[in-house]
């Protein structure tokens, strides 16, 4: 089945769960307005007008005027795929709720404050594929030794080694279920490099993640 018949109503996103962007940011989260670092996972959702597919082109984003803003930036994430009702379960079952894994890229507005919502950055439309396929979860064995790599024409622009997560995919599934009941076909993108990649119009961008598969999208066209 493709990402495309498989995702469905919700894909969350796990933001700073990189251990080096936190160590990074730790001085700021310790003044206002944040006064001291997160203690639970950072989530936002891609709203269905964001999901889109391998292959699609992403539109650049414009402005309140109409035009076209500044700058973007793409992330990429191990997407799992929760493959039955997911309720409050322990990190040790959390796994056993895994349908499949896949990739999630997320285009956006560059990030400044992780103190509130990003509604306007985060929801762009089409600016969330998902793809190419999905992976059976018998596949991987060790979804945390994964790794992460964005290129963009062909030149390998970062390596989000899955080891350098703060929290870990059974201990995300886990926490999340706690504060929502997860459903067969629902996404969590569960980290990305806490340093996101700038892009440039008409850029090709490919999200890899070795025996997961290469997601590949183009920006803003030619």
């Amino acid at each position: 089945m493709t990402a495309k018949t498989l995702v469905n109503s919700k894909l969350v996103c796990v933001a700073l769960n990189d251990k080096a962007q936190l160590a990074a940011l730790e001085g700021t989260f310790n003044e206002a307005p944040y006064n001291k670092p997160p203690t639970q996972p950072v989530l936002y959702y891609k709203p269905h007008n964001t999901w889109s597919v391998n292959g699609a082109d992403v539109e650049w984003a414009k402005d309140f005027d109409g035009n076209d803003v500044a700058a973007m930036a793409v992330g990429a994430s191990l997407g799992v795929v929760i493959g039955k009702e997911t309720c409050r379960v322990s990190t040790e079952e959390a796994l056993n709720y895994v349908g499949g894994y896949t990739l999630v890229s997320d285009y956006s507005l560059p990030e400044e404050s992780y103190y509130r919502p990003d509604i306007k950055g985060k929801c762009l439309d089409g600016s969330a594929p998902v793809g190419p396929e999905i992976v059976a979860a018998d596949k991987i064995a060790a979804p945390d030794a994964l790794s992460v790599t964005i290129s963009v024409n062909g030149e390998r622009k970062s390596t989000f080694p899955l080891t350098q997560m703060q929290r870990s995919v059974a201990e995300l599934i886990s926490t999340i279920s706690y504060i929502m009941t997860l459903q067969p076909g629902e996404v969590i993108a569960v980290g990305f490099a806490g340093k996101r990649v700038a892009l440039a119009k008409g850029d090709k961008v490919e999200a890899s993640i070795e025996g997961v598969g290469t997601l590949s999208n183009t920006l803003g066209g030619a």
